[in-house]
């Protein structure tokens, strides 16, 4: 009989003043219950870039491509929003079970030196994508309030959002009991507004192009999966991290994006023009300024999560200080940087994530049993890079993203293999079917089935001493 491998994080059941420890060697305080993650989640499910991203749906070949229909486009938007919010929510499982942020718990998957890995590039995500939110919320603003500079907006931005990732926790709980209610009556709002006007025919428009059009509301809500176990790992039980990140996230991003796609089909001008679409309906400013000041939960989150990876590179490392360097250097490329032309980078990056979800689940719930060792000093296994690289060869080669010469380089290989994706394909399902299979095969041999077998038998005393190293 296999025992658990020491307990590297203590829990502790923590209450309302409760906060995030400053390194990774302190007690883990669990006192999010279900409301406060689901106002945490319900807030990150709406996003300002949702609105522009209905376009990808309603057009997922491009600009002047067909658009699909609008039944379609509803199904994609419910279905893939389903699909990548279940594993968001199966990632947040690991978390509260065990303590540990997101990136640590991939010491149990790949070993404490291999993490370092998907570390690595989540890191480099997350600082793109939060110096992405603070250009969105200045533009927003600016929209707003068109009289203030924007780089002014992009300062205060910036300033808000490092001050937010000082007291993680008490934002959280600031989300749940005011923010909430003050989104849920905008998206309201919003949706009677935009219903007042006369919606095309259901069925008017194509299917071609479903699936693709469903891998991007997929991917979307698949980017919070390496950030979920980083809020997870504060609430009280798994059952209701799960429960709350599903329900939470679920429903706001499928209004949201139901929202942006009503704007387009029936008072936007153009696609690029959806902010102006909520703008123009009555007190349209006074909502939109709520939404743009509500984006700051996303930086907030971007933000604090690398800090927390940064923290599986160095346990010790102060995350309050790592949040304010990081405050300071995205505020400072939003400022410099035309991060948009960066994006369709930073969606290639979260297609990495996709398998490697599969493969965590699979290994954490199947295999491992949740026995894994997170220990500084757990063994690399480096047979549980093949069915992650597999799966990402297979999301590639059915939707290589929009990278030019990324899609070219794939277009090669699909050639070379003398492979065409059909189109009922979806890249995020096909990949994690793979991805899982490939885990399922691997767990077989004995030495990946027992990751923990060596951890059970090593010294609390060293584990401690290791994890305690500068």
């Amino acid at each position: 009989m296999t025992t658990a491998a020491p307990q590297v994080f203590e829990r502790v059941a923590g209450d309302s003043h409760s906060e995030v420890p400053a390194t990774l060697v302190e007690p883990v305080p669990q006192p999010l219950g279900w409301l406060d993650q689901l106002g945490l989640w319900g807030n990150l499910g709406v996003s300002l870039l949702g609105f522009t991203g209905a376009i990808f749906v309603l057009q997922p070949g491009g600009a002047g491509t067909a658009e699909l229909s609008l039944g379609a486009a509803l199904l994609a938007i419910v279905l893939g929003t389903v699909l990548g919010t279940l594993a968001v929510a199966a990632a947040a499982v690991p978390g509260a079970r065990t303590g540990a942020p997101a990136m640590v718990l991939l010491r149990g998957l790949f070993g404490a030196r291999l993490s370092y890995v998907p570390t690595l590039l989540n890191i480099v995500q997350c600082l793109g994508w939060a110096t992405f939110e603070l250009v969105t919320i200045a533009t927003a603003a600016h929209i707003v309030m068109p009289w203030s500079p924007q780089k002014a907006d992009v300062l205060v931005a910036g300033v808000i959002t490092t001050v937010l990732c000082l007291r993680p926790l008490g934002w959280v709980r600031v989300i749940r009991r005011y923010v909430t209610v003050a989104v849920v009556v905008v998206l309201a709002y919003l949706f009677v507004e935009l219903l007042r006007h006369p919606l095309p025919p259901l069925d008017r428009g194509s299917w071609a192009g479903f699936w693709p059009a469903t891998d991007t509301t997929v991917a979307v809500a698949v980017s919070f999966v390496p950030l979920a176990s980083d809020y997870s790992r504060h609430a009280r039980s798994a059952r209701s991290a799960f429960g709350a990140s599903f329900v939470g996230y679920s429903i706001t991003q499928t209004v949201c994006y139901v929202l942006g796609l009503l704007a387009l089909v029936t008072v936007a001008r153009t696609p690029n023009d959806i902010y102006g679409a909520f703008i123009a309906v009555p007190v349209g400013s006074l909502a939109f300024g709520v939404l743009a000041v509500r984006e700051l939960d996303q930086s907030f989150a971007d933000v604090y999560s690398t800090a927390v990876s940064l923290q599986n590179l160095g346990p010790r490392l102060d995350r309050r200080v790592l949040a304010l360097v990081i405050g300071i250097v995205t505020t400072v490329g939003a400022l410099v940087f035309n991060i948009g032309d960066y994006q369709d980078f930073l969606l290639l990056l979260g297609s990495v994530f996709v398998p490697m979800f599969a493969v965590l689940v699979v290994d954490f719930f199947v295999w491992s049993r949740g026995q894994w060792d997170l220990s500084p000093a757990s063994r690399s296994r480096w047979v549980m890079l093949v069915p992650w690289v597999l799966g990402f060869v297979v999301y590639q080669l059915i939707n290589p993203g929009s990278l030019s010469w990324w899609v070219s380089a794939w277009s090669w290989v699909r050639r070379s293999v003398g492979f065409t994706p059909a189109g009922w394909m979806s890249a995020s399902v096909c990949s994690f079917v793979v991805a899982a299979g490939a885990t399922l095969v691997a767990g077989i041999l004995p030495q990946v089935r027992r990751p923990s077998a060596e951890a059970s038998k090593a010294d609390p005393a060293q584990t401690e001493e290791v994890l305690s190293a500068p």
